[in-house]
């Protein structure tokens, strides 16, 4: 499974690409940092983001997106953009009908770490060593969209096969109800 992780953010935001299954290590397939100018105008700043977005799923064609979860910050600014830019991530991928997944900073900590108090340096040294890398890659950013994209190869492949599972289930459901009550139709003439 080919996984693009997205760390949101309107001045830097994380892209992380990683191959794997659960039980083997992932391996790295691409990683950077976008960045927009702080002093630009917003919907400049997000149209920036969501071209970024378009290449990196055209180039990489990844089978999810994992996007972290926005939460709750002091700075209502901050966390403003990093909605904005996780909007615009989960826009992109749903034009091109790849699932995405939002998982939760202690969730992609424990995960990566075994614990979800983590601190930055930490969970870029466990990216770094889960993918064999010569170096953490940089910004923190960089490394945190990595994390994203191992999590959810290792959490998320069992939570979307129970989603996928559920969907199915439910289909079936449908189409059982209608051929119950196209019978019932047919024994009322």
């Amino acid at each position: 499974m080919r996984v693009l992780g997205i760390d949101p953010g309107l001045t830097r935001c994380g892209f992380g690409v990683v191959d794997g299954t659960p039980g083997r290590p992932p391996t790295l397939v691409a990683v950077d940092v976008v960045r927009t100018p702080v002093d630009g105008e917003l919907a400049h700043r997000l149209l920036a983001l969501e071209a970024a977005f378009e290449q990196w799923v055209v180039t990489h064609r990844p089978d999810r997106v994992a996007v972290e979860r926005v939460f709750a910050q002091h700075n209502v600014q901050t966390v403003m953009g990093t909605a904005q830019a996780a909007g615009v991530a989960m826009l992109v991928a749903a034009r091109h009908g790849i699932p995405v997944a939002l998982h939760t900073p202690s969730e992609v900590k424990a995960a990566i770490t075994g614990s979800g108090r983590a601190d930055k340096p930490q969970v870029g040294a466990m990216v770094t060593r889960i993918l064999r890398l010569a170096e953490t890659p940089k910004p923190a950013d960089a490394a945190d969209a990595l994390a994203l994209a191992i999590c959810h190869v290792w959490r998320g492949s069992a939570a979307g096969r129970l989603d996928d599972a559920m969907t199915a289930a439910a289909a079936q459901s449908a189409r059982q109800r209608q051929a119950f009550a196209a019978v019932r139709r047919g024994a009322r003439r």
